[in-house]
């Protein structure tokens, strides 16, 4: 299973939100690309990264942070929020980005999407945002009548490769990931799924690992210091 480590971009820093909650902010840093480059020395394989700014207002506006992220880094970098046309897409597949997560526009813009997967296939992936098992939009603000389930299966017939599944209600809130959500998405699909949403330990991290997920991304537990991600790689968490 792979870990990433998580990078939430807002107004060019380092944050953390609290259920998605643009009110609840925590600053971690000044500079997104200096905090990669630590996750790179720590033995990451993948970063995620999420630009908060664009996830609520569908604007790239923390692109070029994001670029020079990409520019220092060797190890591969996802990047989500915001991404509702082809041409946002091109733009960070150009600069270096390996994989672009799509999330409001997959519910709201279903033949975009179909393009976007058509076009550049596993180098695309989809956010699913879930409260109470429905998913949300527009940067976790609005919550749609769409079952995440019914969408999972959706994107399985579309010919999406990898969803990563957060569970809003247990975002930053350092209390476990919604297992038997993720088991239920797990077992409905063949799509490879990536766990977001309340990772805090090395046990949770374990219990996610024998679902069979293909990743967990890991983002509050890291910056509180509740877990450290360099004893996560000497236990050998961060093998496939």
């Amino acid at each position: 299973m792979i870990l990433f480590p998580a990078i939430d971009i807002r107004n060019g820093k380092c944050v953390r939100l609290i259920q998605g909650d643009y009110t609840k902010e925590n600053i971690y840093g000044n500079s997104p690309a200096a905090m990669a480059s630590k996750w790179e020395k720590q033995q990451a394989k993948y970063l995620h990264i999420v630009d908060l700014d664009g996830a609520k207002t569908g604007n790239s506006l923390n692109k070029s942070a994001i670029q020079s992220i990409v520019q220092n880094l060797s190890i591969p970098v996802q990047v989500g929020g915001g991404i509702r046309s082809m041409e946002i897409i091109e733009a960070y597949l150009s600069i270096g980005v390996s994989r672009v997560i799509i999330g409001t526009a997959a519910i709201n813009d279903k033949a975009f999407l179909q393009k976007a997967v058509n076009t550049y296939g596993d180098k695309i992936a989809v956010s699913i945002d879930a409260r109470n098992g429905f998913a949300a939009t527009n940067g976790w603000v609005e919550t749609s009548s769409v079952k995440a389930i019914h969408l999972v299966k959706e994107l399985e017939q579309i010919g999406v490769r990898t969803i990563i599944y957060t569970d809003i209600l247990k975002d930053g809130m350092l209390d476990g990931p919604n297992f038997s959500e993720l088991e239920k998405i797990n077992a409905a699909t063949s799509i490879n799924v990536i766990a977001s949403g309340g990772v805090s330990s090395k046990g949770d991290i374990n219990r996610l690992k024998a679902l069979n997920l293909y990743g967990a991304i890991i983002g509050k537990a890291l910056y509180d210091g509740t877990l450290s991600f360099e004893s996560l790689v000497e236990a050998g968490s961060n093998a496939r």
